[in-house]
């Protein structure tokens, strides 16, 4: 799906690591491990082969990005601390596909059936977040006016979609055009942040030949790239629970990429770009990985200097890593080595500063202090939380209060679950 591209400017250059020795395929969706899997232990597969799908009515799809031996299964843990069931994919490295047949030249002869049913079964799902079915926003009733593609990268450091646009600029535009004509979307917001003048500089060079496409210059106030905040910021519009329901569907720009590159080939998405980053590596770079990589692998070529910490995707909203217990999935937008910090927890001094500056008006620590009590939580509302960070990050006291947070979100989300 990517070919590697040199760039003049190093920091957005993409270069491929092929070297999995191993791959490990996670047999999650969503909050669901009850998976069908239907490729054996010792079998041969190849390259984008489907080896397993929930048993839901709405099945999602499992692929090998590699071509290779079925070795069996491990709990290993997701970037965001979960541990799950993997599927082990020993790499051949021949690279050979399974069969497939050529798609439509060209994809606007598309039907919007068609395309709900692709991007579902060759497993496109939000490239930046958390892992939310693509295929979910489009399968509506509501008529869709308005497609806004997140360019933003709010959290620091992230800059895989950016590096993504300035390599593949003309197939991301192409894959909009493609996703507006196939659904009936009359208008598209491009969402960039002031200050990335260089990316809006060169999209305007390719910008004009898509006259229902314009770019949005939003703030650079963290977190702008909060889907309810982007919506509100660009068309006015607030919602209960979904975009859809004002006829609003948001992408981010690797998702975009990947919808029009599974059309076009009748292949699953296998990889996705990194960027490794921070003061612990030797230099920032952008990698183009196989779905499934450990973490571990890409480490023994980009080693960390001792006494780093290594975190999954942003520094605000990521996750800290256990280097020899997990893997690239799709969500995973980055690697950070990131000096541990020597401020010391101390005792909540109930200065309110963690309400002031939490983006979905919730209390975090009244969440935090309530967090064994599901009666109490449920009037809290802390599944409303974006996991920003911002609570943490304002503390006096040094309190992971988004960790508390995310606690008593599973907590409810879970108590709802099970009523």
């Amino acid at each position: 799906m990517f070919l590697k591209k040199k760039n003049t400017n190093k920091n957005k250059e993409i270069i491929e690591f092929r070297k999995p020795t191993e791959v490990y395929i996670p047999l999650k969706y969503m909050n669901d491990t009850d998976i069908t899997v239907i490729a054996k232990e010792k079998e041969h597969v190849f390259k984008g082969t489907t080896i397993g799908y929930t048993k839901g009515q709405e099945k999602f799809y499992f692929h090998s990005p590699v071509s290779g031996k079925i070795a069996g299964f491990k709990s290993k843990i997701l970037p965001t601390g979960e541990k799950v069931k993997c599927m082990v994919i020993e790499n051949d490295f021949k690279e050979q596909l399974t069969e497939f047949n050529g798609r439509k030249e060209n994809l606007d002869d598309y039907s919007k059936e068609d395309f709900i049913e692709d991007i579902k079964r060759l497993g496109v799902v939000g490239m930046s977040g958390d892992g939310y079915p693509t295929y979910l926003k489009y399968k509506t009733d509501k008529k869709i006016s308005t497609l806004i593609i997140n360019a933003t990268e709010c959290d620091p450091f992230l800059k895989s979609d950016n590096v993504l646009f300035f390599n593949k600029v003309r197939d991301v535009l192409e894959a909009i055009d493609a996703i507006m004509e196939i659904n009936g979307i009359k208008k598209c917001y491009i969402a960039l942040k002031k200050d990335n003048k260089e990316l809006y500089n060169l999209l305007n060079q390719y910008i004009g030949t898509y006259i229902n496409v314009k770019i949005k210059r939003v703030s650079n106030e963290y977190p702008i790239g909060w889907e309810r905040k982007l919506v509100r910021d660009i068309t006015g519009e607030t919602y209960d629970k979904y975009p859809t329901e004002k006829g609003i569907i948001v992408n981010n720009v690797t998702t975009a990429y990947m919808i029009g590159e599974v059309l076009k080939t009748n292949l699953p998405i296998m990889e996705r770009i990194i960027t490794l980053a921070g003061d612990g590596f030797k230099e920032e770079v952008n990698l183009l990985v196989k779905i499934g990589t450990p973490v571990k692998e890409i480490l023994e070529q980009y080693p960390v200097k001792d006494g780093y910490i290594l975190v999954g995707g942003g520094p605000m909203m990521g996750y800290k890593l256990i280097e020899g217990e997990t893997m690239v999935t799709k969500e995973l937008t980055a690697i950070l080595a990131l000096s541990p910090t020597s401020d010391t927890e101390t005792p909540c001094i109930h200065c309110g500063k963690c309400i002031e500056v939490c983006p979905a008006n919730l209390y975090p620590v009244m969440i935090k202090n309530n967090c064994h009590n599901k009666n109490k939580l449920k009037k809290l509302h802390p599944e409303k939380c974006i996991g920003c960070g911002r609570c943490s990050y304002i503390c006096p006291a040094r309190i992971p209060i988004r960790d508390y947070v995310k606690s008593a979100k599973a907590t409810v989300e879970g108590s709802v679950k099970d009523e």
